[in-house]
């Protein structure tokens, strides 16, 4: 715990942003360049170097403007920290506990960006398995950033990330048995565009007498329901992002992107005040994927059970016969 004031190599701590179960990040100012920072100090100082790597390590594998830039590591009078940009404003949790249920084309402004950051983050590998709004930073700009790959992995690591990590409330069924994969990451984008356009969360933190239910899908009830507005394309996609079988989510988030600007070009005509903020999100959100596209080469597809190579437009994997 660092105090207001403190010195800690080149940076002066000057207030705690917040603390969660890995870390607590600070807000400081380097005193070299007159900049202020992020300084996430992870609780657990006294676990081997190579582990209190393994974040800035991931992080630093990852480069777009929606996910919190990683700028150094350091170590200074035995304690390690991680250097991060310092964004001014807000998380999305307390955007929607403020607000409640936002716009819908505020909404989709955030699932896109969200979207973006996954797809990036998934095409690096790294798989984020803690996605929720209190990881979400919404910058004063609009821009939102996804923060918090404390929780992270590259998933080449092993088939499946074992550990039972993440929140319950945002949980795909299938990390609740430790086996997390990229859809894992699409279920929680999905509860986050449903809080986003209800209010509410879809259902509160599943019990064990609940798992089943969540496996059927059962716990969860279309998002039109509790917000008429939603449009019934916007609906589907988010119940399919919910999806609690692996084969019938996204695959990728970008395919989930891909969806919500189609929906909202062929959607019902908006209004003249709503209808030039509602295409300069369109414009804005297709032009990031479009360039994000543009820049990466084509990606081998994997089976999401096994992780063995598919054939472009394979439909079951070869080697273990799961659907795809």
């Amino acid at each position: 715990m660092f105090f207001r004031g403190q010195i800690l190599g080149k940076y002066k701590i000057l207030s705690t942003i917040g603390s969660g179960g890995f870390g607590t990040v600070y807000l400081a100012e380097d005193t070299w360049i007159d900049k202020k920072v992020a300084l996430k100090v992870p609780h657990k100082q006294s676990v081997d170097f190579g582990e209190l790597l393994r974040e800035p390590r991931l992080l630093a594998s990852l480069n777009h403007p929606n996910i919190v830039t990683i700028l150094t590591a350091e170590k200074q009078e035995h304690v390690f920290f991680i250097v991060m940009e310092f964004v001014p404003g807000e998380t999305l949790e307390t955007v929607i506990s403020r607000e409640g249920a936002l716009g819908v084309a505020r909404a989709l402004d955030y699932g896109c960006q969200i979207s973006n950051a996954v797809d990036h983050a998934h095409r690096q590998g790294v798989l984020h398995r803690d996605l929720r709004p209190s990881n979400m930073i919404v910058a004063e700009s609009g821009m939102l950033k996804v923060a918090d790959f404390g929780t992270s992995r590259f998933l080449e690591i092993a088939a499946h990330g074992t550990t039972v990590i993440g929140s319950p409330p945002y949980m795909a069924p299938e990390q609740f048995h430790g086996k997390a994969v990229f859809a894992s990451d699409i279920y929680s984008l999905g509860v986050t565009m449903y809080q986003m356009l209800t209010g509410v969360l879809p259902y509160d933190a599943p019990s064990p007498d609940d798992m089943d239910r969540l496996m059927s899908g059962d716990l969860v009830t279309d998002p039109r329901l509790k917000n008429p507005r939603i449009p019934k394309a916007i609906n589907d996609i988010v119940m399919k992002a919910m999806a609690p079988e692996i084969h019938a989510r996204y695959q990728r988030a970008g395919d989930l992107l891909h969806d919500v600007i189609a929906a909202r070009t062929s959607g019902p005509r908006r209004t003249p005040t709503t209808d030039a903020r509602a295409d300069r999100v369109d414009r804005a959100a297709e032009d990031i994927h479009v360039r994000l596209k543009a820049r990466e080469a084509p990606q081998p597809r994997f089976c999401w059970h096994c992780r063995k190579p598919l054939h472009a437009r394979s439909d079951r994997c070869p080697f273990c016969g799961e659907a795809q």
